[in-house]
Order: C-alpha cells, then structure tokens, then sequence
C-alpha cells in the first residue's frame, strides 16, 4: 500500500516554553521541565508558583521536543515520563492534532528527519538548532495506524536494549562516585591540605592555557599536522577525539610551550567551563587552545586520576566553585582560580589504590560502549528502512 505523505505542519501544533530567570524560582509548585531533564526526569527542578499559562502545562505522557542542543544531549523528541510540570524554553510541546497518530511512532519519525535536517545543515558536529518553521515544513510518510503501531514496537524493543547500555554506564559511573566518596569523602587526620597549585608540577608553565588572539588565528589551522585540544575533548568529562583541529609543524614551534602531554589534567575555562579530562596515553603532539586550563601534576604528590574525581566530585571542590567562583562556572573560569583551589590530598598508595579500580571500571565502560555503538547501528538502520516502508 502507498503511503501518502504529509508535512509536520498539518499533523501537530508546536507550543514553546517560557524563559524564567531566578527570580521565577520557587521552593514548591510545579516543576520547570528543563532540557537537562528529558533523558533523566528524575534530575534536580526549580519550581513554578506562578499562574499557570494552558500553553506552558506539560502531563505525564505529552510529547515534547528540545528544539536546541549539542552531540549527545536531550535534542529531539520525548515522550514526557516525569511529573506534571511547566515547561522551560528550548522545548516544544507537541499537540498532535491528527486522529490516526500513534505517539511513539511520531517521536521516532520526528527524530530520524530531524537527525537527517541536522547533519544536512552542519555536518552533525556543534550547537544542534531547529526552529518551528523547520519542523513544521518536515515532509513525513504517513502509513495507517495499525502499521505504525507494528513499526512502533519494533524501534521500541531495539531501543529499549540500548537504554539497558546506558544504564549499565550510567550504573558503572555511579560505582565510581561511591568508591570516590568511601576512600577520600572524609578527612583522615595526617592528610595534607594544598591547593592545585601544590600539587602541579614545580617551574613555570605547569599551570598554563592556550595561545591567545592573534597567536593563534582559526586561518593557520590546517588538515594535518600537530592536533589542536579544545572544550570538545573534555565537555564529557573525559577525554574525547571529536572534531579534529591542526597547525603546521612551523606554527607549532612557535607555540612549543603550550604542549600537551598523557597525563596532564585539561579542565574547560570557557564556553562550557568546569569540565575535566585527562590527556591519554598514545596521544600524538597536541597543544590547547585558550579555552582550556591545562595542568602538569607532581607525580611525586598527585595522580591525574585522582585529580579528575576529586575536581568532579569531592565537596570540598564543588564548595570551592561555588562560593569562590561565584558563578564563575557560567561566566569562565581563570587559572587564578584554579589554582587556589583547595586539595585534601591522601597519600599516593591510596590514590593509586583508586586509579586501579578506574582502570578496571573504565575497561568495564569500553566493553558496554561497544556494544551500545552496535545497537546504536542497528536501530538507525532498522529506522531508515522502517520509514522507507520496507521493514
């Protein structure tokens, strides 16, 4: 049977959320869905005491779409599994207004043409960002409802195996937080109290961020040659190969002292600050733009893997950014700041006792992130034969 073809535009009202500030924020009310919250319902809200604007109400089981996002954030269509709430900007509600819509089967639809748009437009890398006019003028295949009842199930079931992997990471990541915490929660008389700059390697330039203005113009990157680090290799909190960025080995003589090596810590300064990886092992020359502060640590005095969690994870750290930095994890972070930051620092078996498990964890991590691209495969490929009418 042909399937007609039909734009967004007639099947669905998009309504936008409201932008509230902090002065909006209450202790009780309806919670303000967030994009944050979309993939975790069960992530911290602000509440909303205020009158209630019909076009903001979100229910349990409403369509919704974050219309902005990047790589690997809540972009996209969801179904809502949380509580009743209001909704916060950068998301739409969707209010399906044709009879024969089965709802999972659009979220999967919307997501699939949506995917195709974006990496279209830029090449499925940065800020992802679609506007109502771009939804609403999506063309989609409508087959009857009994079918997209079947298709439904189907992308259901593959999905679900994949949300099986996340949670196994999301369980493993958990693992690490406990273990953290247990080892190096509480203070143990005898442990020294430093800062990061007592814990980075002695000389200048063990604490130091990228070349400046014109020390480094987006003209002089090249295709190959000596990698450039930037925020994209630390924004997940561990390091990540993501879009490539090079400089001439000529340029790189000149930007010598920026050198990146396995084991330095790289925390984000701008953009999206006060996130933190470490360099590996078998990197080939790199150096850091001005976006990240990189840190060359005494291994005499501190492990990077400790450094990492503990920047991540201790109180004394996430006190630390938030009363001293005072909101300098919005606004940029300095090294000035970074450097003063406190450090309960344990003695080193201790610490190397830690980075034992990390390592075990982490090739616990590789293994399910394996498997979890395999299905990742398998679910778009069934995706774009079920919407070809061929599955």
């Amino acid at each position: 049977m042909k399937w007609k073809t039909a734009k967004v535009s007639s099947l669905c009202d998009l309504k936008n959320g409201k932008a509230y500030n902090a002065d909006d924020w209450a202790t009780e009310g309806l919670p303000i869905i967030r994009i944050q919250n979309l993939n975790n319902s069960s992530k911290g809200f602000n509440y909303w005491s205020g009158t209630l604007d019909k076009q903001i109400h979100v229910r349990p089981k409403d369509l919704l779409l974050a219309w902005s996002g990047t790589p690997g954030t809540s972009f996209g269509a969801h179904i809502w599994n949380g509580p009743e709430g209001v909704l916060n900007q950068h998301i739409f509600r969707i209010d399906i207004l044709y009879g024969n819509i089965e709802k999972r089967w659009f979220q999967f639809c919307l997501n699939q043409q949506l995917n195709s748009l974006i990496h279209q437009a830029h090449g499925g890398v940065g800020l992802k960002h679609v506007t109502k006019g771009a939804v609403h003028a999506l063309e989609i295949r409508l087959p009857p409802l009994a079918e997209q009842k079947r298709i439904a199930a189907i992308l259901d079931a593959a999905d679900a195996l994949r949300a099986k992997r996340r949670e196994a990471l999301a369980q493993l990541d958990a693992l690490l937080q406990s273990t953290f915490l247990t080892l190096f929660g509480d203070p143990v008389k005898g442990w020294i109290t430093t800062d990061i700059a007592g814990v980075a390697l002695p000389g200048s330039g063990s604490i130091r961020t990228g070349p400046f203005g014109s020390q480094l113009l987006h003209s002089e990157f090249t295709d190959n040659g000596i990698a450039v680090l930037g925020i994209d290799n630390a924004v997940a909190n561990e390091f990540r190969w993501s879009e490539r960025r090079y400089i001439s080995e000529v340029k790189y003589r000149q930007l010598k002292r920026y050198t990146v090596r396995p084991g330095d810590v790289i925390i984000t300064i701008m953009g999206t600050c006060g996130r933190c990886a470490v360099v590996p092992d078998g990197i080939p020359p790199a150096i850091n733009t001005k976006h990240l502060c990189c840190i060359t640590l005494d291994p005499a005095k501190c492990l990077p893997i400790f450094l990492h969690s503990y920047f991540l994870r201790h109180p004394i750290s996430l006190g630390y950014l938030r009363q001293t930095a005072k909101g300098a994890i919005m606004s940029g972070l300095n090294m000035g700041l970074i450097k003063g930051m406190p450090v309960l620092l344990p003695p080193l078996p201790l610490q190397q006792k830690f980075a034992a498990i990390v390592k075990s964890v982490e090739r616990q991590k590789t293994a399910q992130r394996t498997h979890l691209a395999e299905l990742d495969a398998l679910f778009a490929a069934l995706q774009h034969r079920a919407f070809r009418g061929e599955l």
